[in-house]
């Protein structure tokens, strides 16, 4: 491995250069270093300066939790829009809970992105005031709040309309975790946007290391993309890249019901186990329509996991080191969603209980349900 001077930074937003990771900033491949060091008149980027200079395309980068909060209490000191990008599919798992403490009195426009995965029947009024309320509840007094979709291009225009209403000249912070399609929906806006020209990238914040590219607007101004935090408790960080592109929804969400009698269980795969705890009960799952879905007999469902993992119940395909299933309890007073943060929801009629399995690390929870 190639060794990098610690005092080599990417020209383009200032993170340390590093070829050891790619999804954290600062990545460049050993091939560019060796070419810098052969010729060090040359100009080195890390790779993500480089895509979106040459090709004006952006690729997300991850940071820790701590890293995150020193960006957000660098954007605190600025007077600008802050755009909180969020998974509509995964919205508990890609919330940023207390976002405004950290931001301050600052506008922030809650972009509830994938909007084209959930089924068509959704009414997109309610889906926006159940944004808005979770935004509450979460401790995040959204301006405003809107629903798009970064790959079929829903609603972008409405979206830059919408900044264009509330940044009042000034920059614009965008935000979110990642796995949301923060990069796509930039990526979107460049390429939807005739006004945005000569990008180029700047430097990074004052006294940290996290990378940002500010996108130039038309009056001075920039739109400013930033890294995505990393929510240690979704599924994805504990799947590998085949399974997470089988977990991962591409098109709208297939609801599948199950008529279930007392002493039932469903695995989604071998993600997650729900054993019903009523007499009877009807239950609708929304979950990628790739994984599959067993039905089996509480009394047996032990045994059929641990014979089954990795088999018909999989993903997971690599069984070696997955967590351990936990359980937890869940009544439901109204109709309601368990969801399991990353995968999706199952959701059950009021008075139902249910006892919810997933692996060790990822969140489960309930809330009322939302179609």
């Amino acid at each position: 491995m190639t060794e990098i001077d610690d005092k080599l930074y990417c020209i383009g937003c200032g993170a340390r250069l590093q070829t050891e990771d790619k999804t954290k900033p600062g990545y460049v491949q050993e091939s560019t270093l060796k070419k810098y060091s052969e010729d060090d008149s040359k100009e080195l980027l890390c790779k993500r300066c480089f895509r979106l200079r040459n090709y004006n395309e952006i690729t997300d980068v991850d940071v820790s939790d701590d890293d995150f909060l020193k960006l957000l209490d660098s954007i605190s000191e600025k007077d600008a829009l802050v755009v909180n990008v969020v998974d509509i599919f995964d919205y508990e798992g890609s919330v940023i809970p207390g976002l405004q403490r950290f931001v301050g009195d600052k506008k922030i426009l809650v972009v509830g992105n994938k909007v084209d995965l959930l089924p068509s029947s959704v009414n997109q009024n309610r889906l926006l005031n159940w944004l808005q309320q979770k935004s509450k509840e979460n401790g995040i007094k959204s301006t405003d709040q809107i629903l798009v979709s970064a790959v079929k291009g829903t609603n972008i225009d409405e979206l830059m309309a919408m900044i264009e209403k509330y940044r009042d000249g000034k920059d614009v912070y965008v935000v979110g975790t990642t796995n949301t399609g923060k990069s796509t929906l930039i990526n979107r806006i460049i390429s939807s946007n005739s006004d945005i020209k000569n990008l180029i990238t700047t430097s990074r914040f004052p006294g940290t290391t996290l990378d940002r590219i500010d996108i130039p607007l038309d009056d001075g101004h920039n739109l400013i993309d930033t890294p995505g935090i990393i929510h240690s408790y979704q599924l994805a960080h504990f799947l590998n890249a085949k399974d997470l592109k089988t977990v991962t929804p591409k098109k709208p969400l297939r609801p599948v019901t199950f008529q279930l009698r007392d002493g039932q269980t469903i695995f989604v795969a071998g993600l997650a186990r729900f054993d019903f705890l009523d007499y009877k009960t009807n239950v609708t799952f929304y979950v990628n329509q790739g994984l599959p879905i067993h039905r089996t007999k509480t009394i047996n469902a032990d045994d059929f996991y641990e014979r089954h993992l990795g088999d018909i119940l999989a993903p997971p395909t690599e069984i070696e080191d997955f967590p351990k299933m936990k359980q937890q309890i869940f009544s439901a007073h109204e109709k309601s969603d368990i969801v399991i943060y990353g995968l999706g929801w199952v959701t059950i009629p009021a008075g139902s209980k249910v006892k919810a399995y997933v692996p060790a690390g990822v969140h489960v929870s309930i809330r009322d349900a939302i179609i």
